[in-house]
């Protein structure tokens, strides 16, 4: 049996002397958090390198039946250290995980595996997640700290929703992701001006985003609407997905993407789940149900915000989310994204997102049972549903995928125009 690599942790002194590399994910959420935590003296750096080397060098460190997002994270990571541009004594690497019992809680290992194997074993890399799997004395979150990487994630769930209901349709293109990025650097250095968060100031904020998205211009059509589900790693990150969601934006249709904080409450709500179901953990029952009331409302304010002024579609609220799933699978299936993938989609169908992507690994078995594994009694309900699988893997051809989801865009198009020549008649009857 070899021997695991040696824990490494992340002290105090290393908060001024140390850049911390964080994998990409979900850009814009990731900017915001970033530019949070350099306010308390941190210094991190998203990677956004993609392309093919990414995945072949991965594959040099991460077996290749392991899950296809570890190997990215660790070849997006070997990469960088291996680029000449850090000095390897002078950085740390994080790395975000639930502590459940996907494949994903073994990403730590895998990593600490490789950089031991390169010669970089004195790297240390933090294990960022709410389940406390290790301690790591120079990246303790206090619960103010917390907050604010909350609201964070509220603020990067609104961005990306309006983005991706004004890119379509703007007049000079661009606009949308420009405005994006400005306010993700504004948002991140004012959440973490060390002063209090004042929650009529996040509110306001709210409305300041929509009125200055709502001041974009746009040309008016009827666009295809296609929404994105899957593992939570190639549903959010341009390099696990090949950039779906630009390429869909590419071929003219408007993409609808469930937010991070449905997943967070994803998670919040399984640990209620486990004492309901196994009698686990009362404690981390009561406090659970307390946070997930807590998150739940400040979403349902979001959403009441965006539903009162009326010029964008706001998200579901969480909690008529999970009921979807009854009477497709148990509300106990919890490994990877579990009850939520399948809930994921009847939200979007009901929304009126008839036009799917289902976004996996190759190989994820939690996403062949609760993505793939019920796209049959979905389209039993919902007939006129239009949803694709996609496989994304480090030997699966872009091409291939691009070939599918144009076929689904064509599809999907065509019955757009049936609706359209269909509300048309209903409008205007011909008369004999």
């Amino acid at each position: 049996m070899s021997e695991q690599p040696e824990y490494v942790p992340f002290t105090k002194d290393m908060i001024g002397t140390h850049t911390i590399l964080v994998p990409t994910m979900l850009p814009m959420h990731f900017k915001m958090i970033i530019a949070y935590m350099q306010t308390f003296g941190y210094h991190l750096e998203l990677l956004e390198k993609s392309g093919p080397e990414i995945p072949e060098t991965g594959l040099k460190y991460v077996h290749n039946d392991t899950c296809y997002p570890a190997i990215l994270v660790i070849g997006q990571f070997m990469d960088a250290i291996q680029s000449g541009k850090y000095d390897p004594d002078k950085i740390a690497l994080i790395q975000f995980q639930t502590g459940g019992g996907c494949r994903a809680s073994n990403y730590i290992s895998l990593l600490r595996k490789a950089l031991a194997k390169a010669g970089y074993g004195n790297i240390p890399v933090i294990s960022f997640s709410l389940a406390d799997i290790e301690k790591h004395p120079g990246f303790q979150l206090s619960v103010s700290k917390l907050r604010g990487m909350m609201y964070a994630v509220f603020y990067g769930d609104l961005l990306m929703t309006l983005v991706n209901q004004v890119r379509p349709y703007e007049v000079e293109k661009g606009a949308a992701q420009r405005l994006a990025d400005k306010w993700t650097a504004r948002l991140g250095k004012e959440l973490g001006k060390g002063q209090t968060i004042r929650y009529s100031a996040v509110k306001a904020n709210y409305q300041r985003m929509i009125d200055d998205f709502a001041r974009i211009p746009v040309e008016k059509r009827n666009a295809v609407k296609v929404g994105v589900v899957g593992e939570i790693f190639v549903k959010y990150s341009p390099l696990g997905n090949n950039n779906l969601e630009q390429f869909l934006t590419d071929e003219g249709a408007e993409v609808v993407v469930p937010g991070l904080m449905d997943f967070m409450l994803y998670c919040v709500y399984n640990n209620i789940m486990d004492y309901k179901l196994y009698g686990r953990n009362y404690k981390m029952y009561l406090a659970s149900k307390a946070a997930f009331r807590y998150l739940c409302k400040k979403k349902n304010d979001m959403i009441r915000i965006l539903k009162e002024d009326g010029r964008f579609k706001a998200m579901t609220d969480f909690e008529h989310t999970l009921t979807l799933a009854e009477g497709y699978l148990g509300i106990g299936a919890k490994m990877g994204e579990g009850w939520l993938l399948t809930s994921e989609m009847l939200e979007l169908i009901e929304s009126g997102c008839k036009n799917i992507v289902c976004t996996q690994p190759f190989g994820c078995l939690p996403n062949h049972i609760c993505g793939k594994g019920m796209m049959k009694p979905i389209k039993e309900h919902h007939p006129d549903v239009n949803i694709v699988a996609i496989d994304y893997d480090a030997s699966s051809p872009k091409v291939n995928q691009e070939n599918r989801l144009k076929l689904m865009l064509a599809n999907a198009r065509a019955n757009l125009a049936a609706e359209s020549e269909q509300a048309q008649t209903e409008k205007d009857p011909v008369t004999v």
